[in-house]
């Protein structure tokens, strides 16, 4: 039986993760300077792996951190089905669930299953995963791509992981996420495994 890897990791750091400002959808960040050495560093352990095609959002964040990869002349496809969530109005300013009561608010009811909620013009995360659905039916759908590299953003890769494990979403918090971590996951053809959660060791 032929076994799928897929080697998924959240975007390296930009000066908006230190500071604590939602990115969402709506800004186009690039990478910091530690941002771009954890690139490096991912891509100086893993560059031997032999991916058949790797996968970005259309965010720069993204392609800044797969770089390396690229540069190799992989196959690519960005696709917006892997942009973070969006956050709204909110997107650009500095919001944490200690200090805003609303963003608090919105959390709450995520991990209460209220998962049809969202900022102010802003995503659900029920919204995401049904924009997300295509490209799983695209990486499912392509018994070819052996072994394949995703890279996008932290709330999003939490749906993502959610519908791949088939857990309900008001339990993606059990997902935890860090600038170019690493989860490795395995698709058999009709089940997804996680092999290595979080991995994070090439960053040190």
């Amino acid at each position: 039986m032929s076994v799928k890897k897929i080697y998924l990791i959240r975007h390296g750091q930009t000066d908006f993760n230190v500071r604590g400002i939602v990115q969402g959808s709506g800004v186009d960040s690039s990478l910091n300077e530690a941002g771009r050495r954890q690139a490096a560093r991912f891509f100086a352990a893993y560059g031997h792996v032999p991916f058949d095609k790797v996968y970005t959002s259309l965010l720069r964040r993204t392609h800044e951190s797969v770089a390396g990869f690229l540069d190799l002349g992989l196959p690519h496809e960005a696709h917006g089905a892997l942009n973070e969530i969006g956050w709204g109005t909110r997107e650009g300013t500095r919001i944490t669930p200690e200090e805003d009561e609303e963003y608090h608010g919105v959390l709450q009811s995520w991990r209460a299953g209220n998962t049809t909620t969202a900022l102010e013009g802003g995503e659900s995360p029920d919204e995401v995963a049904t924009r997300q659905r295509p490209f799983i039916e695209l990486l499912t759908g392509r018994p070819h791509e052996q072994t394949v590299l995703v890279c996008m953003h932290g709330r999003a890769m939490r749906v993502l992981l959610c519908q791949l494990l088939h857990y309900p979403l008001s339990q993606m918090e059990n997902f935890e996420h860090h600038n170019l971590g690493l989860y490795e996951l395995e698709f058999t053809g009709s089940l997804f495994t996680v092999r290595n959660f979080l991995d994070v060791r090439h960053l040190a």
